[in-house]
């Protein structure tokens, strides 16, 4: 059975992955933001669970905020965006079922592991 200590540096990191999921850390600095418009996952939902800090997810257009303990899911092919509208970096603990990402943060194709 994996096991790993996580370690939230800048930016967005996969931690560990079998065939059936994913967790990867993110972390977003004050202003700065991950996604867009056009960000989605082909064939992953994602669970984005708030460590610390604060800001705003947008889901197809519409706005949820974000604090310490919030958890979101972002079902697959819906766009994407986390912005940091806080003053401490926004840290997140984010799961992809099925994997999203390669270990060096590419993303997969859909329906890929």
């Amino acid at each position: 059975m994996p096991v790993k200590n996580l370690r939230f540096g800048k930016g967005f990191s996969v931690a560990l992955s079998n065939k059936r999921a994913q967790a990867a850390t993110m972390v977003i600095a004050p202003g700065d933001c991950e996604g867009g418009p056009d960000n989605r996952h082909r064939g992953a939902d994602q669970w984005l669970f708030v460590l610390s800090g604060s800001g705003v997810a947008i889901l197809s257009s519409k706005k949820h905020r974000l604090r310490a303990g919030s958890l979101v899911l972002i079902e697959k092919r819906t766009t994407h965006e986390i912005r940091n509208t806080g003053r401490t970096p926004l840290k997140t603990l984010n799961v992809y079922v099925p994997p999203a990402y390669r270990a060096d943060g590419d993303e997969l194709p859909r329906g890929k592991s």
